[in-house]
């Protein structure tokens, strides 16, 4: 079987047939810059990062956009909070995101669009949906009239009757319906504002990822994501007016992720438990915080706490230990029965591994998976001093394939020539350790072990000698 996906549109697990053979058009909706990304955010760009790299690992070639949303109510009210302007704003906490991201191992898109950099497309799109009948203007504001759309609500579930009594949406007398929507609002005073044929104003939120996206990603593209949260108003409302202006399908898969908790509880400032994903690095670690993102299906729900943070540390330090270990074995043109079996399972794990993605991208699967090589790996360590050449390679292709080129967690490596002089060093220490032990001056060979425990070596005495290896530092 192929690869499957959960498309929100169709409630409903389907095969992934892409619109053009060999490619995939993505659209992720992205942040609004205002403030500094939380571990939310976080979730979902991390999420939708690792089905990217999925595709590209599976052969597709993937145009990915993201979306900047640098105007709106909210950046509007920050920037007069603030008394900045409105692009000095997006200019901080889009750098912000890029920094944040780019630790997270979060790749850059292929484009990200800003949304006042096309206020040109939305407005052409506003005026079409004027012309076609779909939205009307009511001194100087655009409402897009739901009624007009027959399909509304085939996202979220949620019917025009319901809309009506306590969505949320903006209370206007003037609106023919109450779940019309925002596509253009007229100028107050002291906002940014743009000429348009309706006077001076600014965009509606949905209007803008709506002409961002088919600009260039075409009418009608594989998948558009964000998160839950997203799916009602913003996600219906795109698909309204984008299938309203062009008569076509909007996007063909919509996939959402699931919500984020903190200790059990939704995030939010007044709780103190609001966790931006720049804290969060600082005090795990950047790899620790996207596996332990990556570890959990996206569409099941994830609790961020220092139980599970831990936890995650701990399996990571496992994997990273066992490739490195493996590594560490010196090398023989020799075959044996052991080292073909341990290459024969990493094959396996990989078919595992690629089996789960295909499963509605299941990273939880795969990372199970992928331990089992770990204990593989492990058990063969623990009982050869060597390992033969094209398996050590093999093995280590197919983890770096699955864990950096797919999960995307960095594989730390030491350079040859350090490794090197590392183990010949440690080797003359262990030496006159061991003379220390010899002439039964215990104190010694024990002040030896402990600096060298406190400088990041461990070392541990066994009936055929001393064994050490490199304490792996935090990640």
């Amino acid at each position: 079987m192929g690869l499957r996906v959960f498309n929100t549109l169709t409630k409903q697990v389907e095969e992934f047939l892409p619109i053009r053979k060999g490619k995939v058009n993505m659209y992720v909706c992205g942040p609004t810059v205002y403030d500094y990304i939380h571990i939310g955010n976080a979730r979902s760009f991390v999420a939708f990062d690792i089905i990217r790299r999925y595709l590209e690992y599976k052969g597709y070639k993937v145009t990915y956009v993201s979306n900047l949303t640098d105007v709106d109510d909210k950046t509007i009210r920050r920037a007069q909070k603030m008394r900045i302007t409105l692009q000095k704003l997006g200019e901080k906490y889009s750098d912000a995101y890029f920094e944040d991201i780019a630790k997270l191992g979060i790749r850059k898109p292929d484009i990200n669009p800003r949304a006042t950099q096309h206020i040109g497309e939305i407005i052409n799109l506003v005026q079409t949906l004027i012309d076609k009948g779909y939205a009307y203007v009511v001194d100087g504001d655009v409402y897009y009239d739901v009624s007009r759309f027959e399909d509304y609500g085939k996202l979220s579930g949620a019917k025009t009757e319901a809309l009506k009594a306590g969505a949320r949406i903006e209370i206007d007398p003037r609106k023919r319906n109450p779940a019309d929507f925002s596509l253009w609002k007229k100028q107050k005073l002291g906002e940014s504002a743009w000429d348009s044929p309706w006077g001076k104003g600014r965009p509606g939120w949905h209007i803008e990822c709506s002409a961002m996206s088919m600009k260039y990603l075409g009418e009608t593209f594989d998948f558009h994501t964000g998160g839950k949260d997203l799916i009602f108003p913003h996600h219906e409302n795109e698909i309204a007016q984008s299938e309203a202006a062009t008569g076509k399908p909007f996007a063909k898969y919509w996939l959402h992720n699931e919500w984020l908790t903190v200790n059990g509880e939704k995030m939010s400032k007044s709780l103190g438990n609001f966790i931006t994903a720049r804290d969060a690095i600082e005090k795990y670690g950047s790899w620790v915080v996207r596996f332990f993102l990556a570890s959990t299906h996206y569409r099941s729900p994830i609790d961020f706490n220092d139980v599970n943070l831990k936890q995650a540390k701990r399996r990571l330090e496992r994997l990273l230990d066992a490739i490195e270990e493996m590594n560490a074995l010196e090398e023989t043109e020799e075959k044996d029965a052991d080292s073909e079996a341990l290459l024969q399972q990493a094959e396996r794990v990989k078919q595992r591994f690629e089996e789960a993605m295909d499963d509605d991208f299941n990273t939880a699967l795969a990372i199970s998976a992928l331990f089992d090589l770990v204990k593989e790996i492990n058990q063969y360590v623990e009982t050869h001093a060597e390992i033969e050449t094209e398996t050590k390679r093999k093995v280590n292709d197919i983890m770096e394939r699955l864990v950096e080129d797919v999960l995307g967690v960095a594989i730390e490596r030491r350079k040859p020539e350090s490794a090197k002089l590392v183990e010949d060093l440690m080797n003359l220490v262990i030496d006159i350790r061991q003379q220390m032990r010899e002439r039964k001056d215990w104190k010694t060979a024990d002040e030896i072990r402990e600096k060298l425990e406190d400088i990041g070596f461990v070392i541990e005495d066994v009936p055929e000698g001393t064994k050490w290896k490199i304490k792996r530092k935090k990640v």
